[in-house]
């Protein structure tokens, strides 16, 4: 992958970021003050799996992957930074504690958020695997 695209890759992190922050906001200050805390927090993960998926849809398109490995290393790459800033930012600036923050990976209790993760990691891979048979 070159220097170029890397930047690009990143470029496209920061806009699900900025996107992930909207829809946070929705949550909190729209449909979440109608619904429980957990069922805002389920719908707002569904939401963020689709508007991601689109976008990550759009990105591959336009800047495909050439391997399988290129593919992983991408998602890979998306990912691990989600959880790098999940977990410094809100930790160090949002001053929560890590069991508040590992509580959002507590799928027995509802807590979907890590599909979000998983489907930043395997979205890469599934849209290059689909765009071959197709």
């Amino acid at each position: 992958m070159s220097i170029s695209l890397s930047f690009k890759c990143l470029g496209a992190w920061f806009l699900m970021l900025i996107i992930s922050m909207i829809n946070g906001a929705l949550r909190d200050f729209g449909y979440g003050k109608y619904m429980t805390e957990l069922h805002a927090h389920q719908l707002s993960t569904v939401i963020s799996l689709i508007v991601l998926g689109a976008l990550m849809w759009l990105f591959t398109s336009h800047y495909a992957t050439a391997s399988v490995r290129e593919a992983l290393i991408l998602g890979g790459f998306w990912s691990g930074l989600t959880l790098a800033f999940e977990f410094l930012f809100f930790h160090y600036v949002g001053k929560h504690s890590w069991t508040e923050l590992l509580a959002n990976y507590d799928v027995l209790h509802g807590r979907i958020w890590v599909l979000v993760v998983l489907w930043l990691f395997i979205a890469p891979y599934v849209f290059f695997i689909f765009k071959k048979v197709h």
